[in-house]
């Protein structure tokens, strides 16, 4: 059995002078306004059309993460519209291979950190799953089958695509004081590093919830 840290990777390049320049060049389109395209002039445009909740100019552009979370994360990621998901499958994966170290992953619930009585129960929790789902794969089962008895806390990566403005909109979600513990220590961590790459569209969302 391992235990780890949830994290995410950011898949994409973010070169934010080409972001800034393809929002701003679409969104000018409105207003046959390209003649105003100057060097320093996306910057403005763009923190503009935000103000006024013109956000469907900012979905011409996307940003792909890879998240390594729990399911139970990810149950509540998917329900984000729009986006595109590409998930690790119990289905296929059979975590009693070689190729997962014959063991179970699983993630570390941030908040239990430093309550020791509620993480060993925890653990020892996850020790009988553990044991129980290789009984389970030796016994012939499929994974597919096998994985009806995994938690939430089982770790899983998923990769997560949206336009800029629903990424907006996901943290304005998940990084809100009612967000599930897990999701929102996932979500600021992801925001704070976006708000750094692209303050244009991410500044305002950072400075409200960090």
């Amino acid at each position: 059995m391992k235990i780890i840290e949830q994290s995410y990777i950011i898949e994409d390049e973010l070169d934010s002078e080409r972001i800034m320049r393809s929002i701003e060049k679409a969104g000018r389109t409105c207003y046959k306004s390209e003649e105003n395209i100057k060097e320093d002039s996306a910057e403005k445009f763009i923190r503009a059309i935000i103000k006024r909740g013109h956000e469907s100019v900012i979905e011409h552009e996307k940003i792909t993460v890879r998240f390594i979370t729990d399911r139970g994360v990810t149950h509540e990621l998917v329900r984000h519209r729009i986006a595109s998901y590409s998930q690790e499958s119990t289905r296929y994966c059979n975590y009693s291979n070689d190729k997962f170290g014959n063991e179970l992953t699983f993630i570390m619930p941030c908040f239990w950190y430093g309550d020791e009585e509620k993480l060993n129960i925890w653990k020892e929790s996850l020790k009988s799953i553990e044991e129980n789902y290789f009984k389970l794969t030796e016994s012939g089962a499929r994974p597919e089958e096998a994985r009806s008895i995994l938690p939430n806390s089982l770790k899983t990566e998923i990769v997560v695509t949206m336009n800029m403005r629903q990424w907006r909109h996901y943290f304005r979600m998940r990084c809100d004081k009612a967000a599930h513990p897990q999701i929102r220590e996932l979500s600021k961590n992801l925001l704070a590093e976006l708000n750094e790459k692209l303050p244009v569209l991410f500044g305002d969302i950072a400075e409200e919830f960090m």
